[in-house]
């Protein structure tokens, strides 16, 4: 039987919940593979329970680090598996290919590539971002196929490392129902409030955010805006943008449960994600199933993805954002027709779907030796 060895270090993280969701389903779908996950000790545990029938080996080493690149590197090459996948492009780029070994890997987006971060050493962080637009480049001309989670990476990938669009195939996520019931956030339980969750880094678009609420809170001065997110460097840059223009109300709820999450969800006025790039945009999709109305940017995949689920502006004109978002707060008719196409939208993704179409690139890759 062919062997499949699947990078599961991510598992566990805010990034790893695709890993976590395809080994889920791939399990489920009960692949013609021998299966083995690489994962950290402390996910062990759960990758077994999920996937009872995979055999898990713990791995010691860290992304981005020199013992991804030697290290495990020799530890997948003496599984001597038949296909390695990678969820991400961070992995050992000189991976040996003896005896016709093969590689898919699935390319999230090249967000990273074009913003900096302001909260790390603007040299150590350009010196990071040439390294990691190297490796993007040798991993999408080195890999036996590419996936992405939508179309508009897809042509993006294939314009930036020149391979051709019939190596990449897109295999769309999906939202996961949160845990019941919701439990208030304190400090927003009994007020009207607008959320974000997710990163505070330079691409989500923060700052023109707070200014088209400041602008928003002259006509509703009731309302509040809640960005959720644990607090790090950049959300303390975005309360200190905050604290100079005068804009009050902003609520930073730091980490939240994802029971505290579905209760933000289902009593906000609206989400809204107003973000630059994106691969996918899992957070909006997720606000849709739980009955939140969508104001979202139009940049790169949002609209492919939210259809029709979500009202749409400028991310980089704050008068149309606030526009916008304002005619979702004061139309009841344009509220409940973005909620209920919001589900219906949401219900069009399936995590059993992704796994299914992953499993059929396997097949083709495995089959072409």
């Amino acid at each position: 039987m062919r062997h499949l060895v699947i990078d599961a270090k991510e598992s566990g993280t805010s990034t790893g919940r695709y890993i976590d969701n395809l080994i889920k389903y791939l399990h489920r779908t009960g692949p013609d593979f021998r299966v083995t996950l690489l994962a950290k000790a402390h996910r062990v545990e759960y990758l077994q329970t999920i996937a009872p029938s995979f055999t898990v080996v713990e791995t010691p080493y860290k992304e981005f680090t020199l013992g991804e690149q030697i290290g495990f590197k020799k530890q997948i090459e003496s599984l001597q598996p038949d296909l390695v996948f990678f969820p991400a492009v961070q992995q050992p780029v000189w991976l040996s290919r003896q005896n016709g070994r093969k590689v898919v890997t699935t390319m999230q987006d090249l967000t990273t590539l074009r913003f900096r971060n302001p909260s790390k050493n603007p040299l150590v962080y350009t010196a990071k971002q040439i390294v990691y637009r190297w490796v993007n480049h040798r991993v999408a001309r080195r890999s036996d196929w590419i996936i992405t989670p939508s179309e508009f990476v897809r042509q993006d990938v294939a314009q930036f490392s020149g391979i051709s669009l019939d190596r990449i195939t897109v295999t769309h996520e999906a939202a996961d129902e949160l845990p019941t019931p919701g439990q208030a956030v304190e400090d927003l339980a009994g007020k009207q409030f607008i959320m974000y969750i997710g990163r505070p880094t330079p691409h989500k678009n923060l700052e023109r955010l707070v200014e088209a609420f400041a602008k928003l809170q002259a006509n509703k001065p009731e309302l509040y805006l809640a960005l959720a997110g644990k607090k790090d460097a950049n959300y303390e840059r975005i309360g200190r943008l905050a604290d100079s223009k005068g804009v009050k109300q902003v609520v930073f709820t730091d980490f939240i449960s994802e029971q505290q999450l579905r209760w933000m969800y289902e009593n906000c006025q609206a989400y809204v994600f107003p973000s630059l790039s994106e691969g996918f945009g899992l957070p909006g999709l997720e606000a849709m199933q739980h009955g939140a109305p969508v104001v979202s940017s139009n940049a790169t995949c949002l609209p492919e993805v939210y259809g029709d689920g979500a009202h749409y502006f400028d991310p980089l004109s704050v008068g149309d954002m606030t526009a916008k978002i304002t005619e979702v707060l004061d139309d009841a008719n344009l509220r409940d027709r973005l909620i209920k196409a919001g589900k219906a939208q949401a219900s069009h993704y399936s995590w059993q779907r992704m796994a299914e179409q992953t499993l059929a690139v396997f097949e083709k890759v495995t089959r072409s030796r």
